[in-house]
């Protein structure tokens, strides 16, 4: 059985589309840095609004990766 370590970083996307597209933002550009990513966990969603509408969303995620050997 192989062993795992994982180690956690928090990370903010920000969208003017939806909160969904934030989170891939965030990923997205993680991934340029940060190898071996696994997974996910939404801890914050706030928005902007502007004329009593949604103008962006930014969204607070932690994201797991496993270590190198």
């Amino acid at each position: 059985m192989t062993h795992h370590v994982y180690k956690l970083i928090e990370l903010t996307g920000s969208s003017p589309t939806s909160s969904d597209d934030a989170v891939k933002v965030a990923i997205a550009k993680a991934s340029e840095s940060v190898r071996n990513i696994q997974w996910f966990e939404v801890t914050e969603t706030r928005g902007h609004v502007a004329d009593g509408k949604v103008a962006h969303w930014q969204v607070t995620l932690k994201v797991g990766f496993t270590l190198e050997a």
